[in-house]
């Protein structure tokens, strides 16, 4: 997933696909298993030592902000393709020498949620809104881009690779 703008998000048609089956499966069934852990760790008596009680309604909490927060991507998603080889854009694997450093870092620009579909892959993830995120952004293979670091110096990068994510 990646953002085009603060109220859109574009996703790969296979994302979008994979974040409706977990919500699904989060409204469905993971549901109602929760809730009958619920109801289970509730007969067994006085609620406030009930461990097993306490960890449901914590594990029910997480399971609806996540419900919440797939519900609001998914209504802001535009369904795509994956954007073209070279071209710094949301949902691409860049990789960035900054000036001065013979190494090359790789991340992913867009969104943890793209990052999260595939758990063999342990990649950091930038913002589009973060200072590096929007330097690079619409750059090509070979340019550069400046941004002020937090700090407030200046910090300059080269696109060494810019590969859609997944590819």
């Amino acid at each position: 997933m990646t953002a085009t703008s603060d109220n859109v998000a574009w996703l790969t048609q296979e994302a979008y696909d994979r974040l409706k089956q977990e919500l699904e499966h989060l409204m469905g069934p993971a549901r109602l298993e929760i809730a009958r852990q619920i109801e289970e760790a509730r007969s067994e008596g006085d609620l406030s030592e009930n461990g097993g009680y306490h960890a449901a309604k914590d594990e029910q909490g997480k399971q609806e902000a996540r419900i919440h927060q797939l519900q609001q991507l998914l209504q802001r998603a535009q369904v795509g393709e994956p954007p073209d080889d070279g071209v710094v854009e949301p949902g691409m694997i860049v990789e960035v020498k900054f000036q001065g450093d013979d190494d090359a870092e790789r991340f992913l620009l867009g969104s943890r949620e793209l990052a999260s579909l595939d758990d063999s892959v342990d990649i950091d993830v930038y913002s589009l809104k973060s200072p590096l995120g929007a330097a690079i952004s619409g750059k090509k293979v070979g340019d550069k881009a400046s941004y002020q670091a937090p700090s407030g110096s200046t910090i300059t990068v080269e696109i060494v690779s810019a590969k859609p994510y997944g590819a």
